[in-house]
């Protein structure tokens, strides 16, 4: 009888990707929404990557192993052994990839939180838009052109990596990101049942919702 072959466990769960492929889409949907003045859209947007992020720094902490933060999120010595050559030891990011999914993390964060506070002047003002002082405004507005400029040159950096450890190294990231695994990207242990991360992602839209339902509407009194 034939052997059938070993079943590979995915090194990124379903939740995982879906993330991942969700901002690789929303990214320059934000920027061409906003190019065009399609703020309606532009807003839609904020609101799903708000989402994304809160999924996925939840899922940091629940999810499957190889999505967790502990799995990949090192101290600063083995982030300075790596770079000076040292073998990654992790079977997802390494110690300098961690670091960076955490940078990206945290300025979607705050790319989306500055957007709602943020006014065209003239037809679009955030949901949170008159909640704060001018002074805060501004200081968003500015925090959401930073913010943006900042996660492109981080995404530049990303797809330049990508592409040494890909073409250069033969390493199969690309393919893991899509099928879940792949040759020398291979999972330890089975994943977390994907349910719960949409169960987190429902729960996460409703708290959007009902806080956004609370922020203070434009007096039209006069």
């Amino acid at each position: 009888m034939m052997s059938q072959p070993p079943v590979r466990l995915p090194l990124w769960d379903i939740p995982t990707r879906i993330f991942h492929w969700a901002i690789v889409c929303c990214l320059p949907l934000a920027w061409w929404s906003a190019e065009t003045e399609r703020y309606d859209l532009h807003e839609w947007t904020g609101y799903s990557v708000l989402v994304l992020v809160a999924t996925r720094v939840v899922w940091g902490f629940v999810g499957s192993r190889h999505s967790r933060f502990a799995d990949f999120l090192v101290g600063p010595g083995a982030v300075l052994a790596y770079l000076r050559g040292a073998q990654a030891h992790g079977a997802g990011h390494n110690p300098l990839g961690g670091w960076s999914v955490m940078l990206l993390l945290s300025l979607l964060l705050l790319q989306a939180v500055s957007g709602l506070f943020n006014s065209d002047d003239v037809l679009f003002s955030g949901p949170l838009y008159y909640w704060a002082n001018s002074e805060f405004r501004d200081a968003m507005g500015v925090v959401h052109d930073v913010a943006f400029n900042a996660l492109l040159a981080l995404v530049c950096v990303h797809i330049l990596a990508v592409l040494y450890h890909q073409l250069r190294r033969r390493e199969n990231l690309l393919q893991a990101m899509v099928k879940g695994a792949a040759e020398g990207r291979e999972g330890r242990v089975r994943p977390v049942a994907w349910w719960w991360a949409a169960l987190i992602a429902t729960l996460a839209a409703l708290a959007l919702w009902w806080g956004l339902s609370q922020a203070p509407t434009p007096d039209l009194t006069w």
